[in-house]
């Protein structure tokens, strides 16, 4: 019952940001005007600068655990290449593909993480690793998906020449020139060389990174407002399957056999089985994905990452995992 209320804990203030912007929508208080000017910011701006700190500030010489990096990291990889390539096979709708894949993969790994493995052991292990293994190639791996996807309008519809070979060119160019990617290659020098940001510098970054999430909540409750909000559910909700248990199923046994314990499998449970993060509404709306589609994967995926944060918990101590 504990793992169950920390998990509400940490999932409702999400939801009720996320219901205050429909309400606001609702009521007119926010317009169309807001939520393009807001995703912009969010995505060219506050996200790239909170990637930047995130990257600056790890410690690649610190705690380092080979074994267990390069499972992050090959897991990551597993994991956005075979729901992409599922993706492709199974969608019959393509211009659905980059957003499904998007978020099914991607997790809330830095926004539950610590948090998670905190209530837990009093301290947050094994987390801080997972995050700077995997994280990184969230965020790289999701705009190689949306670039190299097939692009919709904001009625979901395909967009001319956005897939077949036609679209190779313009989708390197996007990779290349894309505000995340530049924000975590900006911060390598920093973490590599153990470079310190200025003080009052490195504040005002603060303030600008910590404003991503609650607006792109604010833009996910703006989107759901109005008739297009349940447009996709049921695919929403196959997404919100695979994020939430199919992906630990595979993963979780996979570094239990290893022999991977205790914070290192909480961290496993966060990379692979926490909900979708914020960031992929985003993301997906300034990349020409399903926005609508994403909301809601977003939306249900936290919904039910409660009981299913649990449901693995248990699992995990009664198999003598954690």
């Amino acid at each position: 019952m504990s793992n169950f209320i920390f998990s509400l804990n940490a999932i409702v203030p999400i939801i009720l940001t996320v219901l205050l912007g429909f309400f606001l929508q609702k009521i007119g208080f926010l317009n169309d005007n807001f939520n393009k000017t807001a995703d912009t910011f969010v995505f060219r701006c506050a996200l790239p600068v909170s990637l930047f700190r995130s990257i600056a500030g790890m410690d690649f010489y610190g705690d380092f655990d080979l074994r267990f990096c390069l499972f992050c990291f090959l897991g990551t990889t597993v994991m956005f290449a075979g729901v992409w390539a599922a993706s492709w096979l199974l969608l019959k709708d393509k211009g659905q593909v980059g957003a499904f894949a998007q978020a099914s993969a991607r997790s809330s790994a830095s926004i539950l993480g610590v948090a998670l493995a905190t209530n837990i052991y009093g301290n947050a292990g094994m987390v801080p690793m997972m995050i700077m293994s995997a994280v990184p190639f969230f965020n790289v791996y999701s705009v190689l998906i949306l670039s190299f996807s097939p692009q919709v309008d904001e009625q979901g519809h395909l967009l001319p020449g956005s897939h077949g070979l036609r679209a190779v060119k313009n989708a390197c160019a996007n990779v290349a020139k894309n505000p995340l990617i530049l924000g975590i290659l900006a911060g390598l020098p920093f973490a590599l060389l153990r470079l310190t940001v200025p003080t009052m510098i490195d504040g005002a970054l603060k303030s600008i990174g910590n404003t991503a999430t609650p607006i792109a909540l604010l833009v996910v409750g703006t989107s759901l407002c109005g008739c297009g909000a349940l447009k996709h559910w049921k695919t929403a909700a196959v997404s919100s399957l695979v994020k939430l248990f199919l992906l630990p199923a595979i993963f979780l046994p996979i570094a239990g056999a290893m022999g991977l314990r205790d914070s290192q499998m909480i961290a496993i449970l966060i990379m692979a089985g926490s909900p979708t993060t914020v960031a992929c509404y985003i993301m997906a709306k300034n990349m020409k994905a399903d926005g609508i589609l994403t909301a809601n994967a977003v939306l249900l995926s936290t919904l039910l990452s409660a009981p299913s944060l649990t449901f693995w918990l248990y699992l995990m101590r009664l198999w003598g995992w954690i």
